[in-house]
C-alpha cells in the first residue's frame, strides 16, 4: 500500500464515481480502477458495491475515516518538511467579512509584512458562515469571524479580538439625536437600516427587537457598512452599529446614542483549525496578532 492508493481511495470514495474521480486526479479510469483493486486484495476486503451506483460497504466507511487521518498527516508532514527547506516563505490565507473590512486587520498586516516581506497574505471578504467553512475545509488558514464558535466546538482555536455594544447611530436632526441614552423600545416606529439577513448582526438585532416586543421596519439592506451609514445621513433610516465604528463619525451629520438594557453586539474573532499543523508563516501571523491584541493596537485600528 503506498499514499497514492488512499488519495485514489478517497476520491473515489467522495464523488462515488470513478469517471469523476479520475478526471479530478488527472489520472485514467483503468489506472484508478487498478489502484483500487490492489488496495482492495491488499486489505482482503471490498471497498465498495459496484452496483448501478457505487456505494461504500462498511469496510470502505472503516478504511475511509483511517484514510484521511493517514493523509491529514502526510500533509502535515510535508507542511512542516517544507517549512525547514524552505524557511520564512509562503502564504497566509485569511478570511474577512464585509462589515469589518481590510482596514481592520492592516495593523496587524503591516507589522507582520515588515518582519516577513516574503510571505503573501491573501485576504478572501465573504461572511461569517463561509469563512468558519473555509477554515475547516482547508481553504483558509485563519478566519475573522462575527459569531465565535462555542466553547464545546472542537473545530476552532479562538482568539476574541473585540466585544462591541452596538449603538444607535441618527441623523442629527433625528428627534432621538438629542437623547442620552435610549431604550431599543423606542424605534418600533423607526425605518432601520440593516445588516444583509446572511449576516450574524441581522439576526442579533432581531432578537433583540422581538424581546422588546416588535419587529422592526427595515427600509434596506445592506453588506457594506459605509453604504448603511451614506442610508442615515440621506435620513432614510437610523442603524444600529458598533460603538468604535460610530464613534468615528462625529465628524459626520451623525449622532450616536448608547442603547440600554441591550445584549446586541458585535463579537469579533479570530479562529484556525484545531490539530492541524500550522505552516511557519501561520503560526507567526497568529503571535503576531496575539501581540497587537495585548497592546490594544488591534482594537484602536478599527474604523
Amino acid at each position: 500500500m503506498d499514499i497514492r492508493h488512499l488519495e485514489y481511495f478517497s476520491e473515489v470514495a467522495k464523488q462515488l464515481s470513478f469517471t469523476k474521480a479520475a478526471s479530478t486526479l488527472h489520472v485514467s479510469q483503468p489506472s484508478l480502477s487498478k489502484a483500487i483493486k490492489q488496495l482492495e486484495d491488499e486489505l482482503g476486503v471490498p471497498l465498495f458495491y459496484r452496483g448501478k451506483q457505487l456505494v461504500l460497504t462498511d469496510a470502505g466507511k472503516a478504511v475511509l475515516v483511517n484514510a484521511k487521518n493517514v493523509l491529514d498527516a502526510f500533509h502535515n508532514l510535508n507542511s512542516e518538511l517544507n517549512d525547514v527547506i524552505d524557511l520564512k516563505k509562503g502564504e497566509v490565507k485569511i478570511g474577512i467579512p464585509p462589515i469589518i473590512g481590510a482596514a481592520f486587520f492592516s495593523s496587524v498586516i503591516t507589522c507582520y509584512k515588515e518582519k516577513y516581506p516574503q510571505v503573501e497574505i491573501l485576504l478572501n471578504e465573504v461572511g461569517s458562515k463561509m469563512i468558519k467553512q473555509g477554515v475547516e475545509d482547508g481553504l483558509l488558514d485563519i478566519g475573522l469571524v462575527c459569531n465565535l464558535p462555542s466553547k464545546n466546538e472542537d473545530l476552532f482555536d479562538v482568539i476574541e479580538v473585540i466585544n462591541d455594544p452596538l449603538t444607535l447611530v441618527v441623523h442629527n436632526d433625528h428627534p432621538l439625536a438629542s437623547e442620552k441614552r435610549i431604550d431599543l423600545a423606542s424605534l418600533e416606529n423607526e425605518p432601520f437600516i440593516m445588516y444583509r439577513q446572511d449576516f450574524t448582526l441581522h439576526d442579533r438585532i432581531l432578537d433583540e427587537c422581538a424581546k422588546k416586543g416588535f419587529t422592526p421596519n427595515v427600509v434596506c439592506h445592506s453588506s457594506q457598512r459605509d453604504f448603511m451609514i451614506e442610508m442615515v445621513e440621506a435620513r432614510l433610516g437610523v442603524a444600529l452599529l458598533p460603538g468604535k465604528i460610530a464613534a468615528e463619525l462625529m465628524d459626520r451629520s451623525l449622532v450616536s446614542v448608547p442603547l440600554i438594557d441591550s445584549n446586541a453586539s458585535l463579537e469579533l474573532g479570530m479562529i484556525w483549525k484545531k490539530n492541524k499543523y500550522l505552516p511557519f508563516a501561520v503560526r507567526e501571523f497568529i503571535e503576531t496578532a496575539e501581540q497587537l491584541l495585548v497592546k490594544k493596537e488591534l482594537v484602536s485600528a478599527v474604523n
